[in-house]
């Protein structure tokens, strides 16, 4: 397949455009390199991308109708390509801070990537979504037929809103959609602004941990070689219409989290526990019996073996003896 990848320099883009790219499928990757956590990063994990000679890198903004047009005319149209979009603004906490740049990257951007979808006649759209869309839910495990309308953050709005009009765009014009809900990904080359990295960081330099909820919170966990395999199953199938549930099929404590973190860095961090953040959630659970039985979606990494590649990672990406 022709495939262009919004974020391809991001965790979850790069990670599903090295699996594309060594399968043989052509990729455009389309990325800003913005500076919400260290610009860096980004263009290291880009600088692997560029060693394959399918892949093509376009720098621009999804607010940039020029750029993304550029990126369009690359991919060209047809039932073989396809349009897998992972960039957008991310974190619930952020989202809080800065709504404005939410609204434009996550609802605007995502606007001109469909309607250009529709436009070039694209086979097919896959996008990201977020458990954030279910809200505290007191229902475990989630599922994708329960409702969605209670949001909890503006982040999840912004990616129930996606969700909206994907089924809109379908239902008018026939354009097939998957949306894609992620539970807390992680592992190597992840985002510094999740748990996992601002763990790491403390207990390596030394600084006191913040652990809000009151150390109480419960996530699913999901490996990134799980999530891609979920986002690379998803591109194959190219359903008309339909939502998943990516996540690790297993609820963990946030405090068995931060003692294998503390095990592989063979240091005790100091904590600070905190109340629960305006727009975070107690507990996140993911139901993926659809995913397993449409995708073939089967996740494998628990945290006692994920957590220790993202610190292996680490070290090494940090020269930390």
């Amino acid at each position: 397949m022709k495939i262009l990848l919004t974020g391809s320099a991001g965790f979850i883009g790069m990670h599903t455009a090295k699996a594309l790219l060594e399968r043989g499928d052509t990729v455009i990757g389309f990325d800003n390199f913005n500076d919400y956590y260290d610009p860096t990063l980004k263009e290291k994990r880009n600088e692997m991308l560029e060693n394959y000679d399918n892949f093509t890198l376009i720098r621009g903004d999804l607010k940039d109708k020029g750029a993304l047009e550029k990126a369009f005319d690359a991919l060209g149209s047809g039932k073989d390509t396809r349009v897998c979009h992972l960039a957008a603004q991310a974190g619930v906490r952020h989202s809080i801070e800065n709504p404005d740049i939410f609204m434009t990257d996550n609802i605007e951007g995502f606007a001109n990537i469909i309607e250009l979808c529709k436009d070039r006649e694209v086979g097919g759209l896959i996008y990201a979504s977020s458990s954030s869309v279910y809200g505290d839910s007191d229902v475990s495990p989630l599922s994708e037929e329960q409702n969605t309308d209670a949001q909890a953050s503006l982040y999840g709005m912004t990616k129930k809103a996606n969700e909206l009009q994907a089924s809109v765009y379908h239902s008018l014009y026939g354009l097939p959609c998957t949306g894609l809900r992620f539970f807390t990904v992680y592992g190597p080359w992840g985002r510094p602004d999740m748990a996992l990295y601002l763990f790491t960081n403390w207990i390596v330099h030394g600084e006191t941990m913040k652990i809000f909820g009151e150390g109480k919170m419960r996530r699913d966990f999901t490996y990134i070689d799980d999530i891609v395999s979920g986002v690379v199953a998803s591109l194959d199938k190219n359903y008309p219409l339909e939502i998943f549930n990516l996540g690790g099929d297993k609820t963990e404590e946030l405090m068995d989290y931060v003692k294998i973190i503390e095990e592989c860095l063979g240091k005790e961090g100091e904590k600070s526990f905190l109340p629960m953040q305006p727009g975070d959630v107690v507990q996140t659970s993911a139901n993926v019996n659809k995913a397993r039985k449409m995708l073939g979606y089967d996740p494998k990494t628990q945290i006692q073996d994920g957590v220790p590649r993202f610190i292996e990672w680490y070290k090494e990406y940090y020269n930390i003896k």
